[in-house]
């Protein structure tokens, strides 16, 4: 009977490319940040001080901004209405910190137009959560209780297959708020001409370990489609 994730066959092989894409994913945001994160705007500014330029320009003035411990902590939340910045970001003057605080921004502003995306987002978070937290169980009942041909299994994988859901929901979300936000860095001149290209290059790489989440996701479902669908069952 096979014991998911640890049982080890063919479709193993899944799981392994879907770590490698997340992993190689991971490194290319890392070094493009820190090359242009060494490349000093010439404006002079801060990215919180470019990130409450562009809340302000938005008519965001309500919006506070924060800072937040950690290394890209970086977020939006719509709930408390405040912009968090890390430590590495805020007090830069990176283009690579303000593409990111920008970004940020960018959120703010989808947030201001009632973005459809975002407002699907938010209403898939608990029921995502939910998915987390009961697919497992309920698949490893399927396993034990009906010898791998189970309606539970079934139910399991459809739970797990939320976690897609929301990251396919995520990834219009995440790019339309970096098109936001080179859109306003470069009309507001927050940013050179040359320096737009290098932050639109620091956004693009965070977008791909969206793209990169996303696509793992996807492995691990073809995964357990395989290994529990029609040529998959009764294994021992």
């Amino acid at each position: 009977m096979p014991f998911f994730p640890l049982y080890w066959d063919n479709t193993f092989i899944l799981i392994i490319i879907g770590m490698a894409i997340s992993g190689f994913a991971s490194m290319y945001v890392q070094s493009t940040y820190r090359k242009f994160g060494e490349v000093n705007s010439k404006n002079g500014l801060t990215a919180s001080e470019v990130c409450r330029k562009i809340l302000d320009v938005g008519h965001l003035e309500d919006v506070r901004l924060e800072g937040i411990r950690g290394n890209l902590t970086d977020h939006y939340n719509a709930q408390e209405n405040v912009l968090r910045l890390s430590d590495t970001t805020r007090n830069s003057k990176s283009v690579a910190a303000i593409g990111v605080a920008a970004h940020e921004a960018g959120h703010a502003l989808q947030d201001r137009d009632d973005y459809g995306p975002l407002r699907l987002r938010a209403a898939l978070v608990p029921v995502t959560n939910f998915g987390q937290t009961a697919a497992f169980p309920i698949l490893f009942a399927g396993i034990i209780f009906g010898g791998g041909d189970s309606f539970l299994i079934n139910i399991g994988i459809l739970l797990f297959s939320l976690t897609l859901l929301f990251q396919l929901v995520t990834l219009p979300v995440e790019f339309n708020a970096s098109n936001r936000a080179i859109q306003v860095l470069e009309t507001q001149g927050l940013l050179s001409r040359e320096e737009i290209p290098q932050a639109r290059k620091v956004l693009n790489a965070a977008a791909l370990t969206y793209v990169a989440a996303a696509l793992a996701s996807f492995l691990s479902i073809m995964r357990l489609v395989l290994i529990f669908g029609g040529g998959g069952r009764g294994r021992n």
